[in-house]
């Protein structure tokens, strides 16, 4: 069949809510309340402005902003324009941002003020035909917020069209871009709502404390389907008694966090000073959480977190753990908890080396398939080829499955080293070193070594007024794990390297612990 089929612009999600609830809140930041109808015209200014500039259906627009109403009315306008996003975080380097520009070749960006060198960066790899516009005080003629009035006319899209390059977090070599097209992005839309937040309405209100370039912006589409309102908290950084002071001032019902972002907010003193009971869902994802941090924002904030398991090249969209699964008893031999159930239209399997599905409890890589799964990478024929390998998507996590299909993260094979002949996964090492009092966050990793190939470093951050030293470490963890298991090292730092979202970095661990020197013990 040669006849392009139509598809579902996401910015028609907007439309629709502001059609249906013209006057209620869509945006809140500061002083700024925006109504559905404001973002709905300002996104069609931004569409308007980039067809002015020459921007096309399929052409791709760089957005490197900090969380503003602004940058959602970017993000809005840019699909409406047919155009795919690429969103990149403010906390990456300008060469780091070239780099995603030499992927996805734009032919505009969109940035907030002060990012001068990352749009210099860009323009010297691509020139950048439809120029800048700019987000944020201090902009002037080229501002979103000076755009004029403009007709609504979103640009017909159709099925397979690009809407988002989803680049990797670049934790692990060199950034890929997952192509997510409109109609994916429409069921993950429906999926996020149906089983993250059941019951999302106009009533609900969302907190954004984590950057919208990346998990935070997928969490954002329900809340624009559903008419629920985002709160976009003031000023740089996570201040956790600014974001519970507004989940009490503007009752906020949901949020989405990193496991490192929600360990912050339940460990500090201020979540005890504001009323938070208001809470309906805490969505936390990106990377494990240790059972031992888990239980304590259960403690703090009841039984209100929501977990979810995936990539960005599956938005997301593998497993989900309702706050009623929270605590589901483990099975034997597994010292993690569950990361869930496969989510509503998604497939999960555990493969072996040879690309046989294994059955319950056996241990194999995590694997996926369903209408969440990305179209490959972009510009990326061998990323692609190697991800689908067998057709399903490979996670390049380690993990099995129960008897009721409950899904169980044990490593990434990445993490996994090889000490004298023997597989280690550090994520089981890690769960009991967090559970020691004294430790507050910790890192696993394999190191080169003459004897034994490579050995087990633990480099971790001590409890503030905890004296914990190493041989109370090594003590904790001798009658816990098998010999081979144990790290030969014990690395106490001030702080743990995390990435732009909140995922502690082995990668750059080991870069530091290489560039300072360290070598093998004998």
């Amino acid at each position: 069949m040669n006849a392009q089929i139509r598809a579902v612009n996401v910015a028609e999600m907007l439309a629709q809510t502001a059609r249906r609830l013209p006057e209620a809140t869509a945006v809140v930041h500061g002083e700024t309340r925006w109504t559905w109808r404001m973002l709905d015209e300002a996104a069609d200014r931004v569409r308007a402005e980039l067809r002015r500039r020459g921007v096309r259906r399929g052409d791709c627009v760089l957005l490197h902003g900090h969380n503003s109403p602004e940058y959602i009315q970017s993000l809005y306008g840019i699909w409406r324009v047919g155009a795919a996003v690429a969103p990149t975080n403010v906390r990456l380097t300008p060469a780091d941002v070239a780099v995603i520009g030499d992927v996805c070749r734009p032919v505009s960006m969109i940035a907030s003020t002060g990012s001068d060198a990352h749009v210099d960066a860009v323009r010297d790899v691509t020139g950048l035909p439809g120029g800048v516009l700019w987000i944020g005080d201090g902009a002037t003629s080229e501002s979103v917020a000076a755009l004029p009035a403009a007709l609504p006319e979103p640009e017909t899209v159709y099925l397979g069209d690009h809407a988002w390059y989803f680049f990797t977090s670049g934790t692990s070599g060199s950034p890929k871009a997952a192509i997510l097209i409109h109609d994916q992005l429409g069921f993950v839309t429906t999926n996020h709502a149906a089983d993250l937040m059941p019951g999302l309405s106009e009533t609900d209100v969302s907190l954004a404390v984590a950057p919208l370039s990346h998990g935070a912006g997928v969490h954002l589409l329900p809340q624009v389907a559903r008419g629920a309102a985002t709160v976009i908290p003031e000023g740089p950084g996570l201040r956790p008694e600014a974001v519970w002071e507004l989940v009490e001032r503007e009752r906020v019902t949901n949020m989405f966090t990193v496991p490192t972002i929600l360990k912050m907010l339940a460990e500090d003193p201020s979540v005890d000073k504001f009323d938070h009971s208001s809470l309906r869902h805490v969505i936390y994802a990106g990377a494990p959480m240790l059972n031992a941090d888990r239980d304590h924002a259960l403690s703090v904030l009841g039984p209100v977190l929501v977990q979810y398991f995936g990539l960005g090249e599956v938005t997301g969209n593998i497993t989900v753990l309702t706050p009623a699964e929270h605590g589901r008893p483990q099975p034997s031999g597994i010292e993690v908890g569950t990361c869930g159930r496969p989510r509503t239209g998604m497939q999960v399997a555990i493969l072996g080396e040879d690309g046989a599905e294994l059955p319950a409890g056996e241990i194999g890589e995590i694997c996926a398939a369903g209408p969440a799964v990305c179209a490959g990478y972009l510009r990326n024929e061998e990323a692609t080829a190697a991800a689908f390998a067998g057709s399903w998507f490979h996670t390049g996590d380690i993990g099995t499955v129960d008897e009721h299909g409950y899904l169980y993260i044990t490593g990434r094979t990445s993490d996994m080293y090889i000490s004298g002949g023997s597989n280690v996964h550090p994520r089981d090492i890690e769960e009991k070193l967090v559970a020691h009092p004294g430790v507050a966050e910790v890192a696993v990793l394999g190191m080169p070594h003459p004897k034994w190939g490579e050995i087990g470093v633990a480099v971790w951050v001590r409890q503030p007024d905890s004296d914990t030293d190493e041989d109370e470490l090594r003590e904790w963890l001798d009658p816990k794990l098998a010999r081979y298991k144990l790290p030969r090292q014990f690395i106490r730092w001030q702080v743990l390297p995390k990435s732009g979202y909140g995922k502690i970095v082995k990668r750059t661990i080991r870069d530091q612990l290489l560039d300072s020197g360290w070598t093998a013990p004998d």
